[in-house]
């Protein structure tokens, strides 16, 4: 088995059953802000997309999800493995653009073409990526591989009943706006920052662990950010104030926490040869020492990306909508949101309150509890937004139903808030169609923890993570103030009162293990 890198999340699979192109792309993405690092534009991409027999697209996100570079080198017959999702979106977008020899993959189950195995696992919380994530399983006899790319999969017992991978490909760096575009001090910023880094780092390594696969090969990001209001954000952040750890900066890690792991650099053109466990690698379109500067000399590799590619920012800015007038886009966004609202009982009430939008000249606010969107008039808010006028107009054009796979993580707004981060907020403005709403309001309802409970040191709590229903007894663990941590998302709660400390909502449910004793004692049970 022949794996090439092709840049962040992609990759090209070459198996004894025919070749898979994953994830390509080559950007600029979410209005022009994220450039795959390093550079992968000379990779040959038209052998590349005549060689291809199948084409995996983990999920919607612009970064896994090229549909320019999809057009101009992807032949429109090729078989496309598609994820098991509950909406069908990424289908939609798929044959929207000529493809039609589309293969249903089963959540779990194996797809076989001779030699060749293929298993896609699909996640479908609402928290999951553009409500839904993916991974893929390969393994043709002569070496087996899991393309993580950057899912968070909860039953690894089952993702991992493929077989023990001998390469694990698997996201480490951050695709997040936070804390980057909050209105917050600046120290405040960095905390956040660098709490947001070590965070990512303890899920990578909790995967890492489980999947114990020998070669570990960290991908899917971090962005090149070339827009001159953004380059102070690449990386760790020219003030230390950033979250996107490099594949270089993760290998050290992965060496000084688990040296077991043979931790390899992936980045467009390194091309691993798999024979079961015995590897080589070789580089193909970079030298050593070009690697060597676009690592340790990053700032100056960063600059010459930035000074040569301000045209693709242009072209980008050039294709934006003209921008709505105000009056005219609050009627449209009423008109759109207000529908939605109304289906959206779960997520007004874990809301909670009101949301200011400032869009150009147009001051918006969202009356969550009432459903309603009208003009601001001072009330108080809980969340305030600024968001470039032509932004909003280009997502009303193209009835852009997911604003996270667009304005937020082209990290062009700013935001504050009241409080702490509420999930129901970023969900319903991530669920901007009737199918969504839907969906999401029925995977809320259906998540009221009816499970059995589980002692996790000194205390009994309800088995399934009030977040995404991961099993705490394998990825929960209690510190010595009762506070729990669940290491798939880093998500807090107080034990002694149930209160989640990373988020508004999701209580949990919990007890000392010695009062639930003395409890059952004095019932007689």
């Amino acid at each position: 088995m022949r794996i090439t890198g092709l840049g962040h999340a992609g990759m090209f699979i070459e198996t004894v059953g025919g070749s898979i192109i994953c994830d390509p792309v080559m950007g600029p993405s979410f209005f022009g802000s994220w450039f795959p690092f390093p550079d992968n534009r000379g990779l040959d991409w038209e052998k590349l997309g005549r060689e291809a027999d199948f084409l995996y697209i983990s999920h919607r996100h612009r970064d896994h999800f090229d549909p320019a570079l999809l057009q101009r080198y992807i032949r429109k017959d090729i078989e496309v493995l598609l994820p098991d999702y509950p909406i069908d979106d990424l289908e939609k977008d798929i044959r929207a653009l000529g493809y039609d020899n589309i293969t249903y993959a089963p959540a779990g189950e194996v797809i076989e073409r001779g030699a060749l195995k293929l298993m896609i696992t699909p996640l479908r919380a609402p928290s999951d990526g553009p409500i839904g994530d993916s991974s893929l399983s390969v393994d043709d006899g002569t070496a087996s591989v899991l393309n993580q790319n950057d899912s968070h999969p909860l039953d690894l017992e089952k993702l991992l009943s493929f077989g023990k991978p001998d390469a694990y490909f698997t996201q480490t760096s951050g695709a997040i706006w936070w804390p980057m575009v909050y209105d917050l001090p600046q120290d405040a910023k960095q905390n956040f920052a660098r709490l947001k880094r070590d965070a990512q780092n303890k899920r990578a390594m909790f995967y890492i662990e489980k999947v114990d696969a020998p070669h570990v090969f960290p991908m899917a990001g971090p962005p090149m950010f070339l827009r001159d209001e953004l380059f102070k954000y690449n990386g760790f952040g020219q003030d230390d104030d950033s979250i996107f750890t490099d594949q270089k900066q993760f290998l050290a890690h992965l060496r000084e926490k688990a040296p077991q792991y043979d931790g390899r650099l992936f980045v467009p053109g390194t091309v691993v040869e798999l024979d079961h466990a015995d590897m080589t690698i070789t580089q193909t379109l970079y030298t050593d020492a070009e690697i060597a500067h676009i690592f340790d000399e990053k700032w100056e590799y960063l600059e010459s990306q930035r000074t040569s590619r301000q045209q693709e920012i242009r072209d980008e800015e050039a294709s934006r909508a003209a921008i709505i007038p105000p009056a005219e886009m609050l009627e449209t966004l009423k008109t759109w949101w207000e529908p939605l609202l109304k289906k959206s009982r779960t997520i007004r009430l874990g809301v909670g309150g009101n949301v200011r939008f400032r869009i150009g000249d147009l001051d918006m606010v969202v009356d969550f509890p009432r459903a309603k969107v009208r003009e601001y008039a001072g009330e108080e808010c809980i969340y305030w937004y600024t968001i470039p006028a032509d932004l909003v107009s280009t997502n009303i054009r193209d009835r852009e139903i997911d604003w996270s796979n667009s304005i937020f993580l082209s990290m062009q707004f700013h935001v504050g808030r009241s409080g702490k981060f509420n999930e129901f907020l970023t969900t319903f403005l991530k669920c901007l169609s009737v199918d969504r709403i839907e969906y999401v309001e029925n995977w809320y309802s259906e998540q009221t923890d009816q499970t059995e409970d589980a002692e996790i040191g000194d205390w009994v709590v309800q088995r399934r993570c009030p977040h995404l229903r991961a099993d705490l007894t394998k990825t929960g663990k209690v510190d010595e103030d009762g506070v729990l941590t669940c290491s798939m998302h880093d998500w807090k709660w107080d034990l002694k009162t149930g209160k989640c400390l990373s988020t508004t909502g999701h209580p949990i449910r919990a007890a000392k293990v010695d009062d639930v004793t003395d409890e059952a004692l004095r019932l007689g049970a």
